[in-house]
């Protein structure tokens, strides 16, 4: 089996023999760096450390997808943030921002060159060079909604949503100009997957009005600039805002565990044809199309239970018709690869391979 056809088919809308399993989300684990000698923080600005670091769990456990890079600060310090790239197990945070005022966030003209961009596109290269035609190459990149989160203060964003809403409005066009300029140049270099992640956008923190009048608008532009396959994560309870996440325009919609796939599967299939082939449900079209990935946890299966646990959950989620397989969010830097393994190994013995 061709692992990057697969998933590309399933993503494609097209019938496939055994659902995928990838990650769309964060996939650098402590174990892993230390099997590949691609640690934190360097895997960060260093594009063959993040090629190699983003691959291994495919080398070491047969995930089938290479994930970069592993944070979501990259467009924030190109913007003019200051970023404190963590340690061997902390993710890099954002240190320090320049904007005190929405009408203050403008896309520099250097954009593209500044920060870790240039890392992560020479990280791409690397990447389609060693598995171009093998392995399905997903970037993350952050959405227009977080990203102005990060340069104004999340607090700040949802606060003034509420007492300067056309001042926030301008904000996140501005955000989404830096967005759609940074997609647009991943695309250039090629990879397989784009995905979108949104997690400012959950219903948690925002209410799913504002999110279906100010972040899916959004959205759906920097979806139509995305020349690849492209995916939306979102984290958090998002079945409030499903067939809104699932008829922007991705190909795929990224859930965690507090999803019920049953429950989404039937919300989508409102807008197509929903049928059950070789043991999976496949949504045959319409407008609410998207394939459901994810959703087995991250916080605790993949992180803290054995992997009989992992076994009995991935199985559950193939019962309940999920489409591509993957953790539900990012993983956590100490999930011991054992566990990475045992998605693999439940999803074969799911398919009798």
């Amino acid at each position: 089996m061709n692992v990057k056809n697969n998933v590309l088919k399933v993503l494609s809308g097209e019938e496939s023999d055994i659902t995928p399993v990838i990650s769309v989300t964060q996939v650098a684990v402590v174990e892993a760096m230390e099997k590949t000698n691609a640690f934190w923080p360097e895997a960060h600005t260093n594009a063959e450390k993040m090629a190699t670091l983003g691959s291994s769990l495919y080398e070491l456990a047969g995930l089938e997808s290479a994930r970069i890079p592993f944070c979501l600060t990259v467009e924030a310090e190109a913007m003019g943030c200051k970023v404190n790239l963590g340690g061997e197990d902390r993710t890099p945070q954002i240190a320090e921002t320049p904007f005190r005022n929405a009408s203050d966030i403008e896309v520099p003209d250097d954009f593209l060159s500044r920060g870790r961009i240039p890392v992560v596109l020479e990280a791409v290269e690397i990447l389609k060079e060693k598995y171009g035609d093998t392995l399905p190459i997903v970037v993350g990149i952050t959405g227009p909604f977080t990203l102005a989160g990060h340069l104004l203060g999340v607090e700040n964003l949802v606060r003034y949503m509420k007492i300067r809403p056309s001042e926030i409005e301008t904000a996140i066009d501005n955000s989404l100009d830096a967005c759609m300029d940074y997609a647009e140049a991943i695309s250039e270099v090629g990879p397989d997957i784009i995905c979108v992640a949104e997690p400012t956008a959950a219903p948690e923190l925002i209410d799913p009005l504002q999110f279906k009048s100010i972040v899916k608008p959004r959205l759906e532009d920097l979806a139509n600039v995305i020349k690849t396959k492209k995916v939306l994560h979102i984290c958090g309870s998002t079945q409030p805002i499903i067939r809104d996440m699932a008829s922007i325009g991705y190909d795929g919609i990224s859930i965690e565990e507090k999803v019920d796939i049953k429950t989404a599967k039937q919300d989508l299939g409102k807008g197509g044809k929903v049928i059950r082939v070789g043991g999976k449900t496949m949504n045959m079209g319409g407008e609410t199309s998207s394939k459901i990935v994810g959703n087995i946890s991250t916080t605790q299966t993949l992180f803290r239970s054995s992997p009989e646990e992992v076994k009995a959950e991935v199985k559950q989620a193939l019962e309940d018709g999920i489409d591509i397989l993957a953790p539900s969010c990012g993983l956590a830097p100490r999930s011991p690869i054992t566990n990475i393994k045992a998605m693999v190994e439940a999803r074969n013995e799911f398919f009798g391979i």
